[in-house]
C-alpha cells in the first residue's frame, strides 16, 4: 500500500513539472521594445512625433521600417515613438535620434541642431487643422465657443493647434481670454474631448481623424468636423548631419518610391500618409513666416 501511495505522488509531481515547463503563449500585437537584428551593422533610431500613442503609432509605422530595413544596404532602423509632444521634442533638442518625422514647426527647431529635410510626408493640402464637435452641439459659429473649453494634442502642435487658433484669431476670438484652452496631449484624446463634452470643439487634423473614424466607428457617428484650415506644408523627415551621406541618400529614395509598389501602397495606407515627396529645407520657409505672424498676433508657440 506505502508503494502504491508513492507511486501515485511522483506521477503526479511528474505531471505538474512537465505542466510547469510548458512554453508560455506568444502575446500578440506590436511589442514596443523590440529592435531589428543588427548583425554588425550601425542601427539608426527613427523618431516620429505623436500622431498616435505609441501603441498605435508603432502598429502603423513598423510596417514602413520593416520595408526599409529589407531594401536597406549597410544599416538597419529602430522605430522610436514619443509619449507625447515635450518627449519627442527633448529627443531632437538632445540629437538623440539619427532620423525624424516631425511637424513643420518641429522642423524649424530642428533645423537649429543640425538636421536637415530629406522629404515631405504627405501631401500638402492634407496638412490643416480641423475642428471636430458632437453632433448634438450648439456651436455654430466660432463666436460660441465664447467662455467654453477646446481641446489640443498640445500648444505645438502646428495643423492640430497653432493653426486653428491663428483660425479662431482671424474670426474675431482672442484665444488667451474668451476660451479655455486644454491641451490634452494627444490626437485622440482631443478628439475624445468633443465626444465626451469635455470640450466644446476638440481640434485635430486629417490622418489622425480619418484613423479614430475606423477604430472608432461608433463614437465618429456622433461626431462632426465644423470646421477646417487653409493647408501649409506636411511633416517632414529628417536626417541628423553625423549620419553617413549614403545611407541617408538610400532612406530618401525608398521613401519616396514607396508609392510605386503595391507593397508600399498599402504601408502608406496604414500611416494615412498619401505618399512621400522630394524636399528639402527651404519648403519650410513658409511655416517660419507664418509662424513668425502667429507670434507677433496669437501667442508665443513655446508656452512657458
Amino acid at each position: 500500500m506505502a508503494r502504491k501511495t508513492l507511486t501515485i505522488f511522483v506521477l503526479v509531481l511528474l505531471f505538474g513539472t512537465l505542466l510547469g515547463c510548458r512554453p508560455e503563449p506568444e502575446v500578440k500585437g506590436p511589442k514596443l521594445g523590440t529592435k531589428p537584428p543588427s548583425a554588425g551593422l550601425p542601427v539608426y533610431h527613427l523618431a516620429v512625433h505623436p500622431l498616435h500613442n505609441p501603441a498605435k503609432l508603432i502598429q502603423a509605422y513598423q510596417p514602413l521600417i520593416d520595408y526599409l530595413n529589407i531594401r536597406l544596404s549597410g544599416a538597419r532602423l529602430t522605430l522610436e515613438a514619443s509619449r507625447d509632444y515635450a518627449t519627442f521634442e527633448k529627443k531632437y533638442q538632445a540629437r538623440t535620434p539619427e532620423f525624424l518625422l516631425p511637424n513643420p514647426w518641429q522642423t524649424l527647431q530642428a533645423e537649429k541642431v543640425d538636421y536637415r529635410v530629406i522629404a515631405m510626408a504627405g501631401e500638402p493640402r492634407d496638412f490643416k487643422g480641423i475642428f471636430v464637435v458632437r453632433r448634438d452641439s450648439t456651436v455654430k459659429s466660432p463666436a460660441d465657443l465664447k467662455g467654453k473649453p477646446v481641446s489640443y494634442p498640445s500648444p505645438t502642435a502646428l495643423a492640430a493647434c497653432i493653426m486653428p487658433q491663428y483660425f479662431l484669431h482671424s474670426h474675431g476670438i482672442d484665444v488667451n481670454k474668451d476660451i479655455s484652452n486644454r491641451y490634452v496631449g494627444s490626437q485622440e484624446s482631443s478628439i475624445m474631448n468633443a465626444y465626451l463634452g469635455k470640450s466644446a470643439a476638440g481640434v485635430t487634423w486629417p490622418p489622425p481623424w480619418r484613423a479614430f473614424q475606423k477604430e472608432h466607428p461608433r463614437e465618429a457617428a456622433e461626431l462632426k468636423v465644423i470646421w477646417e484650415t487653409e493647408p501649409l506644408v506636411n511633416n517632414s523627415v529628417m536626417v541628423r548631419n553625423d549620419v553617413p551621406a549614403q545611407v541617408a541618400a538610400q532612406v530618401r529614395a525608398l521613401l519616396i518610391g514607396l508609392a510605386g509598389t503595391a507593397e508600399g501602397r498599402f504601408i502608406l495606407i496604414g500611416m494615412e500618409t498619401a505618399r512621400f515627396l522630394p524636399a528639402s529645407d527651404k519648403e519650410y520657409e513658409v511655416v517660419r513666416r507664418y509662424i513668425s505672424r502667429f507670434e507677433r498676433d496669437v501667442r508665443p508657440v513655446e508656452m512657458r
